[in-house]
């Protein structure tokens, strides 16, 4: 998808938002380079709306529109007075009722593989993790035999 300029981001929004909410978006909506784990997230004190942008390149516009969807959800039903937490139940309902996803995916480039394989000298088990650990202070979970580290990226 090509990347989008805030000015586009609010008018995209305020699309979504008068076709599934029936209401205009009258607040702000800004790109947030900071957000890591989420694909967006609405700021109640400050009524503004902040998306990931690397959802907006790394996704397709379904995705991103998924994402702002559920931000609208919270948008609206705090501006209405009702409950607009992940929990409550007329959040849910407005998801539902809009087609909004409880969740986005997680971003490709975000995903952990395991980058360290360890492997243990008397079963061969084969351990793959994230981060190093220590061979003095770990054993083989199966046999409690010794590990020795194969590989590493």
């Amino acid at each position: 998808m090509k990347k989008l300029d805030e000015k586009e981001l609010n008018e995209r929004i305020n699309t979504l938002s008068l076709q599934f909410f029936h209401k205009p978006f009258r607040d702000k909506a800004v790109f947030n380079h900071r957000l890591r784990t989420t694909g967006g997230r609405y700021i109640p004190a400050k009524r503004i709306i902040e998306v990931n942008p690397r959802y907006a390149v790394e996704f397709d516009e379904a995705e991103l529109n998924g994402i702002l969807k559920h931000e609208l959800c919270h948008y609206h039903l705090h501006i209405e007075g009702k409950g607009y937490k992940h929990g409550d139940r007329d959040f849910k309902e407005l998801l539902q009722k809009t087609g909004s996803p409880r969740h986005c995916r997680p971003l490709p480039s975000e995903e952990k593989r395991p980058k360290h394989t360890y492997r243990c000298k008397q079963c061969g088990h084969v351990y793959e993790r994230v981060r190093r650990i220590n061979l003095k202070k770990y054993r083989c979970g199966r046999c409690k035999g010794e590990l020795v580290y194969e590989k590493g990226f």
